[in-house]
């Protein structure tokens, strides 16, 4: 289900331009943005982009720190826990 906008949401997106809108669910106060597709799956995809580097960042720090385990030993115990063959 796609809800429609109303008169009063459409003219406020309208003269609020680029930036999106606030609003209140009056029920909860919970504030809430609205904005458009395009702008809100960029956003969405630069936060994953942005928490992938820093798991990678996380890693190799680990990594230099000598905590962690040896990429094969963690393959095996995924194989293992994914009920895949063993490794040839």
């Amino acid at each position: 289900m796609t809800p429609k906008l109303s008169e009063e949401l459409t003219d406020a997106l309208r003269a609020n331009g680029p930036d999106g809108l606030e609003v209140v669910d009056p029920a909860t106060n919970r504030i809430y943005m609205i904005v458009d597709g395009d702008t809100y799956r960029q956003a969405v995809e630069a936060l994953r982009r942005q928490n992938d580097r820093n798991a990678i960042t996380e890693g190799l720090a680990q990594m230099e720190a000598g905590e962690g385990k040896p990429a094969e030993q963690a393959f095996e115990e995924m194989r293992e826990r994914l009920r895949f063959p063993q490794a040839q």
